[in-house]
């Protein structure tokens, strides 16, 4: 696959270099489900989301141990190919899950979604984007047609001030950072430098695009209601994260970014002071 020059790319961005696939045929789209959750609860919330996969999505891939009320992988809309990837690896880090399923798909797209508040009927928008010269596509809440229900005010102020920080590092008008659902390029899989230890996922994939200088489309969804730890320890502990990404993924040219501008310095008493 030959990768051209788009304008929203810098001079500054690392070229991507898609490694080109041989070989029989791959499944056009390829659904990644992390299933972490145990309980009654989380099997209701499984069958509902394979209920809805759609005709584009040739195989589905499951990450993780089935809920304990499943013995047995639940049906799939439209008899997709179905896999299960248990214990992948090694550990205990939240981050594997997804990172094992992500790694075992075969599928041209690859996309990746939550089991708990994100509905895979969303999922051909997001393809018809990646057929039309997107190299990576990502959920956003904040723009119109999206929504998410429930989210607590403390974990939106927190977003809100890591948005602002992504966008001064990367100059890019991005509107969500860390909601998980997204889809891109098979080709694209080893420049998103998945990590075994990942806690904010979506964040943390969505850094690494910015870094590559991926052209990123950003789609409304809207996510159902799910439960959030929205203490500020927890908040604060993720932020953190997030932030430590962030700034080692930036570009070479990004921290005097973060300066203000000379423009914005106005002269008193013939000394550059900041204006207001």
């Amino acid at each position: 696959m030959r990768v051209v020059n788009h304008p929203l790319r810098r001079a500054t961005d690392h070229r991507p270099r898609p490694v080109p696939t041989a070989g029989p045929r791959r499944p056009a789209v390829s659904l990644v489900v992390p299933v972490r959750g145990t309980g009654p609860a989380a099997a209701r919330d499984l069958a509902r989301l394979l209920d809805q996969v759609p005709a584009c999505v040739e195989e589905v891939v499951l990450a993780g141990d089935l809920p304990e009320p499943c013995a047995e992988p639940p049906r799939v809309a439209g008899d997709p190919a179905l896999r299960l990837v248990r214990h992948a690896v090694s550990g205990t880090g939240p981050g594997q899950v997804p990172h094992a399923g992500l790694l075992a798909a075969t599928g041209e797209h690859i996309v990746l979604i939550d089991a708990h508040g994100m509905s895979p009927r969303e999922i051909p928008h997001y393809v018809h984007y990646l057929d039309n010269g997107y190299d990576f596509v990502k959920g956003s809440r904040f723009i119109a047609g999206g929504g998410s229900a429930g989210y607590p005010l403390v974990r939106r102020a927190g977003h809100r001030v890591l948005l602002l920080v992504a966008r001064r590092l990367y100059g890019q008008r991005l509107t969500d950072l860390w909601y998980g659902f997204c889809a891109f390029r098979r080709g694209f899989l080893g420049l998103l430098d998945l990590r075994a230890d990942g806690h904010e996922l979506g964040a943390e994939i969505v850094a690494h695009a910015l870094h590559n200088g991926l052209r990123i489309a950003e789609v409304p969804s809207r996510e159902l209601p799910r439960h959030h730890d929205g203490s500020p320890l927890r908040t604060a502990r993720d932020g953190t994260r997030i932030l430590r990404t962030l700034l080692e993924e930036r570009p070479r040219n990004a921290l005097p970014r973060l300066m203000p501008s000379p423009s914005k310095l106005l002269p008193v008493n013939g000394r550059a002071e900041p204006g207001g």
